[in-house]
């Protein structure tokens, strides 16, 4: 899935939307290439990878192996796990030095726990967001993606998603079911100001509270940095004796509201009123 380098319009279930033709136009095309290797590069930057050993590490979307390329160019070892048969078709016949799987990312990531070192994903991750089946729950796949990725990766390392939501509702769900999965980290915009070079990157950490990486082209005008959205796994502030936010607060509130988003009900998107007590009518 991760071939196109371009915000994929949803047309289906990616496994018929990336056929054959699809497949191979997106791994011949110079500019999908590209743009493909730019974002590929800048989320291995991103892992903050040691550099005296090579790492192995998870490629989720792999699609014809245009990410791997880089990840062995740089003396890296990858699985790649994609749903499209049709795009790991391509790849085999690209001879990509990685391993190459088979599967669907919304039933979990079938692999040992601790295995990898990272894990990249390049225009994948937001297909989760879609309900193609009568039986899938965007929440619960998302979840189960998360949870299992969790699992699957070193305690210490990281995972970086490059993303195309269509809507900050679609932020919200992907970040939530992360955080719920015992991720903390955060959104990285780069190019923010930018509405053709402005690019999503979900960092996020197993096991730690890691800095959120610097994003580029996020410098204010006045010469400050733009801050990037944080999250941790759970939230500290508005507590009472039992741990629980104290209800009614704003932290209350925001807590409720993503429960009933985990459960798949529609909720009105946070804003900076949310919360906030009201003067009392006279």
């Amino acid at each position: 899935m991760a071939g196109s380098g371009r915000r994929p319009e949803h047309r289906g279930p990616p496994e018929l939307f990336y056929d054959v033709a699809e497949a191979w136009k997106y791994s011949q095309n110079s500019r999908m290439i590209e743009i493909q290797s730019q974002m590929s590069e800048r989320a291995v930057e991103l892992l903050d990878l040691p550099k005296d050993r090579p790492c192995f590490l998870l490629d989720v979307g792999c699609g014809s192996g245009l990410s791997g390329d880089y990840i062995s160019e740089e003396g890296h070892h990858w699985v790649g796990m994609d749903i499209s048969s049709a795009m790991l078709d391509v790849a085999v016949e690209r001879e990509v030095e990685g391993d190459l799987i088979l599967a669907d990312m919304g039933q979990g990531i079938p692999f040992r726990p601790g295995m990898f070192d990272g894990c990249v994903s390049i225009s994948a991750v937001q297909w989760l967001c879609n309900a193609d089946k009568k039986t899938h729950s965007p929440p619960k796949r998302l979840y189960r993606f998360f949870s299992t990725l969790y699992s699957a990766l070193a305690r210490g390392s990281r995972a970086v998603l490059q993303l195309y939501p269509e809507n900050s509702e679609q932020l919200e769900l992907i970040t939530a079911q992360a955080m719920k999965a015992g991720f903390t980290g955060g959104m990285v915009v780069d190019y923010p100001n930018s509405a053709k070079a402005k690019k999503f990157f979900l960092c996020l950490f197993v096991g730690m509270a890691g800095v959120l990486p610097k994003a580029l082209g996020a410098e204010c005008a006045n010469g400050e940095e733009s801050q990037q959205a944080k999250f941790t796994s759970e939230r500290t502030r508005f507590r009472n004796a039992k741990g629980k936010s104290v209800k009614k607060s704003r932290d209350w509130v925001l807590e409720k509201k993503e429960r009933r988003r985990r459960q798949g009900k529609e909720v009105r998107a946070d804003t900076r009123y949310t919360g906030r007590k009201r003067r009392p009518r006279f």
